[in-house]
């Protein structure tokens, strides 16, 4: 049973998680082990965390391998001995819970005994047969993400990185909607709980620009399904190829989609730039979920 294990009250504000990249080919350039080996990395991953947590983040997010389009596989004992020795020594120095970001149930399974409290799937439970009992026996929430990651159209430009193109959908939202479902569908006959799960659009997992756009727009239809929402639209291609921008440029494109999509009603926002995002998201909050119907004179 892990010893922190996420807890949320939902819709009284916004939850801000950190993303930890604990890989040397991350899409943003952020990821720790590109310049560090083990040892070093962890000292990195530390002082990210503690960064992260001066700026008053809410979730710490570690992974261990890069969901970039293009990205090769990473094998399990590699991506486990990146993110356990992390996540225990994280846990050992902060309150805050840590999710761990994997779609492979035994990593999940192991980094839940070191200390993670969480689960981010961005395979929605289908990319391990295994995952939802892991889940389901651990009684911790888990994010299920839409993902069609596998399709073949992906362009890739070496300044602004990987895209997809040519995907269809018959109709984006309704399919999105669908296939999340079918994601608590698997969650279900394990018998996870509903006030475990978190559903994730997947912004940039096999949708184009236009699409990811549309869905950050079009977000508050899918509070219909009555799932808390998670969006991470941090430095991604949509927002590159919209503005013309490498990742490392992309923080006010990262702040537009997060304010829109706290509007339309998200519930966590998944970043790298913590410090002004969560500025972003307490101005957000403060306009979207005030309670006093204008009578403050002030």
């Amino acid at each position: 049973m892990p010893s922190r294990i996420a807890r949320f009250d939902w819709g009284r504000r916004t939850y801000v998680m950190g993303i930890l990249n604990l890989t040397p080919d991350s899409f943003s350039g952020d990821g720790i082990f590109s310049t560090a080996e083990q040892d070093a990395a962890i000292q990195k991953a530390l002082d990210q965390a503690r960064r992260f947590a001066a700026a008053g983040v809410d979730i710490l997010d570690v992974g261990g391998e890069s969901t970039r389009p293009g990205a090769q596989p990473v094998p399990e004992e590699v991506e486990r001995a990146r993110v356990i020795p992390v996540i225990r020594a994280l846990a050992a120095e902060f309150d805050l819970p840590i999710s761990i970001d994997t779609y492979k149930a035994r990593l999940a399974e192991a980094a839940l005994e070191a200390g993670a409290g969480m689960v981010n799937d961005v395979w929605g439970l289908r990319g391990d047969p295994n995952m939802a009992a892991v889940v389901a026996a651990a009684d911790v929430p888990v994010v299920l993400m839409h993902n069609r990651l596998k399709t073949k159209n992906v362009e890739i430009q070496k300044r602004l990185g990987g895209r997809f193109i040519g995907v269809r959908y018959q109709n984006l939202i309704q399919d999105v909607q669908r296939e999340l479902m079918e994601c608590v569908a698997l969650a279900h006959a394990a018998g996870i709980r509903d006030e475990n799960i978190i559903l994730d659009p997947g912004l940039g997992f096999g949708k184009t620009v236009a699409q990811s756009l549309t869905l950050i727009n079009r977000l508050d239809a899918f509070r219909s399904l009555g799932y808390p929402l998670l969006i991470g639209p941090s430095r991604k291609s949509f927002i590159g190829y919209t503005l013309d921008l490498p990742p490392d440029q992309r923080v006010e494109g990262t702040a537009a989609a997060v304010a829109i999509g706290i509007a339309r009603g998200a519930d966590i926002v998944r970043v790298h730039d913590v410090a002004p995002i969560v500025r972003v998201a307490r101005m957000a909050d403060a306009i979207v979920r005030t309670k006093d119907g204008g009578t403050d004179s002030q």
